[in-house]
């Protein structure tokens, strides 16, 4: 439950719309549900301006529709990540108003749009096409967070003119996404080009010495650019929310 649904809630009540005993009900689960295999924060959105977000990974499909099904009674979004897609197919065939984004391996389920809260625009930016699941989760999540978002696909250092070519959309930006494996040194690129937060998310494609997404990790990490923040290996949730939670500031 959002500040704007209780605020609603509270004022039906004191409208006389709605009795206390109706709305102590609806307030029952306020801070969390157990649903034994899940202690759901509806909290949430309350503390932190979005709902919790359910990880679909090792996840049943039970499990993932069971969650959403007591978050929807709430929430005006619940998003889904790392879902495998015969997982999704169940979890759509329940709620057909839900959206599985294949590339991102996300679901999105909203009962509307979400208002815009950003005061600018996110760009997302891959270094390779190979690199795109991990840019479009990145992407998905700040969009759904209300936030214009932009993306830029496979511009990585080894064709550098590719980059240049979208100099105005970048520097116009007011957070920067940018994901990419192998040597991991587009972010440093980028930083340099602006004055904004650079969210730099190192990727596990790669090979041999790549190391699943070390050797990017590790030199994100040394970047010279000194606008360079970094995220876990393939986070690309964490570099969205983190670019929204900014872009609101």
């Amino acid at each position: 439950m959002d500040l704007a649904s209780l605020k609603q809630l509270l004022d039906r009540v004191a409208a006389g719309n709605l009795s206390v005993e109706d709305a102590s009900q609806k307030l029952k689960h306020l801070s969390f549900e157990d649903l034994d295999y899940a202690h759901i924060d509806h909290h949430r959105s309350l503390r932190k301006g979005f709902p919790e977000v359910i990880f679909g990974l090792e996840k049943t499909a039970d499990q993932i529709i069971g969650i959403m099904e007591k978050m929807l009674i709430q929430e005006k979004i619940v998003l889904v990540t790392r879902i495998h897609s015969h997982h999704a197919a169940r979890v759509i065939s329940r709620f057909p108003e839900a959206v599985y984004h294949e590339d991102a391996k996300m679901i999105v389920c909203k009962k509307h749009d979400s208002p815009q809260q950003g005061k600018g625009t996110i760009l997302v930016v891959s270094a390779g096409t190979s690199d795109i699941p991990v840019a479009k989760e990145a992407y998905l999540t700040a969009k759904v967070m209300g936030n214009k978002v932009e993306s830029v696909f496979d511009v990585g250092v080894s064709g550098i003119h590719r980059l240049f070519d979208h100099k105005n959309l970048i520097q116009e930006a007011s957070v920067l996404v940018v994901v990419a494996g192998m040597e991991g040194a587009l972010p440093s690129v980028v930083a340099g080009m602006v004055s904004r937060p650079v969210i730099a998310v190192p990727t596990s494609v790669g090979y041999g010495v790549s190391l699943g997404g070390l050797t990017a990790l590790f030199a994100m990490l040394n970047s010279c650019s000194s606008n360079v923040a970094v995220v876990n290996i393939d986070n690309g949730f964490g570099a969205g929310y983190m670019a929204s939670m900014i872009n609101r500031i």
